[in-house]
């Protein structure tokens, strides 16, 4: 990992009103390099190194049309133009990231990189004079969107059938691309100008989301997926009741988890040879199992955990009979069956890791036949499963808390024809009902509920509102408003962990503006504040947005989760919550209930409700980039996270590329986000 204070190296791509560039300000020089050992990156992987007159030619022009870019902005404002400038700014940061990170893979991508800034010239002269060609465009055309996540620009490739009707609402077909571990942006874009893919409708619109690279569609590769279709439905007539999810390979891996964390979102589904779980996958033994909570979190994105979710839509899978990847969908095969199901899955003959064609033609049959089939915005029976809120709704249902997070949660719901509500929940404190209809009284006045074998009869003020609420205190459930509401901490939706949770909303890195406990703890912070920037910019091709404790607003805080670096000491913000957090700063020792460690060698990293505010909405984060490291980037099964809601890191063992240092204690926190006795 090697870090450039280089202004031209960290010029902004991105859809602000100011070209100016972003740069850490630390109190004093910070030197680590050799005391911390450089973690050497694996994706993407170093390219070829350009000759002197290929890297002036890119870089002059790369220069160049950033400037006219940035000066042509309040003009395209002005214009109010502005939503196609994230169609411009895709092809600059492609062409700065490659410079950049020496993601060049052949001669040819030189040529890639010069026609890549030749169309940004071109799209941004073409909105300087009123126009947008490409808007119209059939065929294959790659557009932009700005990510909520970091602000930054991400590509997706498109492809419009010639003939389509545009004016009605034509379905979407979402392809989810496998592992290409030398197509970053460059090459990404470059591939769905002129590659068509796998598969083609005549009667539909294709997507193919970029997923922020190579990922299996994780943290912020599942938030680009829905943000990318977020995005078509606003520049074309989707039917959004008539969505397709399909993929193969890594793609497959991310039909899976995307399908079973939002079952409401597809009309159906279709995996093709891509992972399904962890362990094995990978082949790990019981005797070589991680620690406790490392298994505990394999629960966010193993499917198996949530395959009751994938009985609310047709689910077909696709595996070739000589592909080592069948066994994703073996593994799920079983856990169909425990449920008393039988998973369709469609095996090509004779094949390995591709699609045999007479069964990719079955395959298409089937997505079209789904996909004519008269849509159910209102299904009668839901079948939901969960280990965590971050996953927390399907249909009607929204789970809003849990009695233990990571143990099995389901919700059995039926609404039958007299009105009733029937439902079975297991490890569920409060849920959600949304009412039938789109108005606010659109309950019935003989709605009932039967749940858990109780019967609860809403009176008219329940029934007047867009959703029934109910929460279960001392085994017994009520619905709100029977009892005063709690004012008390607790795990919700959204705001629950563990760590990584911070990177699947936007974020803001805060840096410290003073010096901390001690030298070695400051450079700890900076070198692991650095290498999150990095890290970030490489495998979720974004720049985080940062800012230094001093600068800090209460609307930053309102729209944002703060990732605060540092200690009591240099970072104000961390000083003022120093004294609310669980684990605490005492002294020369950090305290973890009856625990104590030493402030000058160890450092907390955790995930906890910000309680700068009134309300806590936001998280903040302290002292964590993502917890799963270069070492994990082998395989995309393994990019899960590796740390829960707290740690305690000794720094005495430096970072590498598996670990922040040695993990000397770590839990989750309770669903009142307290600590959990040990």
């Amino acid at each position: 990992m090697k870090l450039s204070t280089d202004s031209s190296m960290r010029f902004p791509v991105s859809l602000v009103l100011t070209a100016s560039v972003i740069l850490i300000a630390f109190p004093f020089e910070v030197t680590f390099s050799d005391e911390i050992p450089i973690i050497e990156r694996r994706l993407p992987p170093e390219g070829i190194k350009l000759q002197d007159v290929d890297y002036e030619r890119i870089h002059a022009r790369l220069i160049d049309v950033e400037q006219q870019y940035q000066e042509a902005i309040p003009v395209v404002l002005q214009k109010r133009l502005n939503r196609f400038l994230p169609d411009v700014a895709i092809y600059i940061k492609s062409v700065r990231y490659a410079i950049d990170h020496g993601e060049f893979y052949t001669e040819k991508d030189i040529l890639l990189a010069l026609d890549q800034l030749q169309t940004a010239q071109n799209r941004l002269d073409n909105i300087l004079n009123g126009t947008h060609p490409w808007s119209k465009q059939r065929g294959r055309v790659v557009r932009g969107y700005q990510s909520t996540l970091d602000h930054s620009p991400q590509p997706y490739g498109l492809v419009i059938p010639k003939h389509l009707d545009l004016t009605q609402p034509v379905p979407l077909y979402v392809w989810l691309h496998g592992r290409a571990e030398k197509r970053p942006d460059l090459q990404f874009i470059h591939n769905r100008e002129t590659i068509t893919g796998t598969i083609n409708p005549k009667n539909a619109i294709v997507l193919h989301p970029f997923g922020r690279y190579c990922n299996a569609y994780k943290f912020a590769g599942e938030v680009d997926v829905l943000e990318s279709i977020q995005s078509v439905c606003e520049r074309y007539l989707i039917d959004t009741q008539r969505v397709i999810l399909w993929g193969f390979s890594m793609g497959g891996a991310g039909v899976w988890h995307l399908g079973a964390h939002h079952p409401d979102r597809w009309v159906a589904i279709s995996p093709g040879a891509g992972f399904s779980e962890t362990a094995r996958y990978q082949n790990i033994q019981p005797a070589d199992f991680p620690p406790h909570a490392e298994q505990t979190l394999w629960n966010l994105f193993d499917v198996p955990q949530y395959t009751r979710n994938l009985f609310n839509l047709p689910v077909v899978a696709y595996s070739g009979e000589q592909d080592k990847q069948i066994q994703a969908a073996r593994v799920m095969e079983e856990a169909f069956e425990m449920h008393g199901r039988k998973l369709t899955h469609l095996i090509g003959p004779g094949m390995g890791h591709r699609y045999h064609p007479d069964t990719l033609m079955e395959l298409s049959n089937r997505m079209e036949s789904y996909v004519r089939q008269e849509p159910d915005p209102y299904p009668e029976s839901i079948t939901f499963q969960t280990r965590t809120l971050r996953y927390p709704r399907c249909h009607w249902i929204e789970v809003t808390g849990l009695e233990e997070h990571w143990k099995d949660s389901r919700v059995d719901a039926t609404l039958n024809q007299s009105s009733q509500f029937i439902l079975s929940t297991q490890n569920i404190s409060e849920l959600r009902i949304r009412a039938p209809g789109e108005g606010m009284n659109s309950f019935k006045s003989r709605t009932s509920l039967h749940i858990d074998g109780q019967t609860l009869l809403p009176d008219s003020s329940h029934l007047s509102k867009p959703f029934l609420n109910l929460k279960k205190r001392r085994k017994q459930w009520q619905l709100e408003g029977s009892s005063d509401s709690e004012n008390t901490l607790h795990k919700v939706p959204g705001l629950q962990g563990p760590i990584d949770d911070v990177w699947m909303e936007p974020f803001i890195v805060v840096t410290p503006s003073g010096s901390g406990i001690n030298r070695s703890i400051d450079q700890w912070v900076h070198f692991e504040l650095n290498h999150l920037i990095e890290r970030w910019r490489l495998l979720f091709r974004g720049d985080v947005r940062i800012k230094r404790d001093i600068e800090i607003t209460t609307e930053d805080m309102n729209s944002n989760h703060l990732v605060l670096w540092g200690d009591p000491q240099s970072n104000r913000l961390i000083g003022k919550l120093s004294e609310l957090l669980p684990i605490r700063w005492e002294n020369n020792s950090l305290v973890v209930q009856n625990q104590h460690y030493n402030t000058q060698t160890h450092i907390p990293v955790m995930i906890y409700p910000n309680l700068l505010m009134k309300t806590p909405s936001r998280y903040v984060v302290l002292n964590s980039g993502m917890t799963f490291r270069e070492g994990h980037d082998r395989t995309n099964s393994l990019q899960n996270p590796k740390l829960p809601d707290w740690a305690i890191i000794d720094i005495t063992l430096p970072p590498d590329r598996l670990k922040p240092g040695r993990i000397v204690d770590s839990n989750f926190f309770d669903e009142s986000w307290q600590l959990k006795t040990p």
